[in-house]
């Protein structure tokens, strides 16, 4: 199981360089944990921040991700991926510029993830959103 917890994190991490939202929502079951660790409330100069659920709201996230940022942005240094059975836990830094603002920004982040039959069944991100917020103007 470790080594198919891997390789779905792996071909997941794979498809969002792509950019491929349809792709990246594959790997997800039709239902997800999925938890974005902000502030609650309202986050309307962050779009994407909010409940999720199924496999094509994962689709939206990831879509509305890319339509905030510019394409091209600098590189993000290697993830670094931690993996025990079903569960693994990813470590990346996130460099982005915001459509909006223009602002480059670069973002911590861990996203912690359970994978059952081949899917992702958990989707946890835990972020900057400090930096995230400022770069798109909030």
């Amino acid at each position: 199981m470790p080594t198919e917890t891997r390789s779905v994190i792996e071909e997941f991490l794979t498809r969002v360089v792509a950019g491929e939202a349809d792709r990246i929502a594959e790997l997800f079951a039709e239902e997800v944990d999925w938890q974005l660790n902000w502030p609650a409330g309202e986050h309307p100069t962050v779009p994407w921040i909010r409940p999720r659920r199924t496999r094509s709201d994962v689709a939206d996230h990831f879509r509305e991700i890319a339509e905030a940022h510019t394409p091209g942005a600098p590189p993000s240094r290697a993830p670094e991926i931690l993996v025990d059975g079903a569960d693994a836990v990813l470590f990346a830094e996130i460099s982005q510029v915001a459509k909006a603002t223009g602002r480059a920004y670069t973002a911590l982040c861990a996203l912690r993830f359970t994978v059952r039959d081949g899917v992702i069944t958990r989707y946890h991100v835990y972020e900057d959103s400090l930096a995230v917020a400022v770069a798109l103007g909030g």
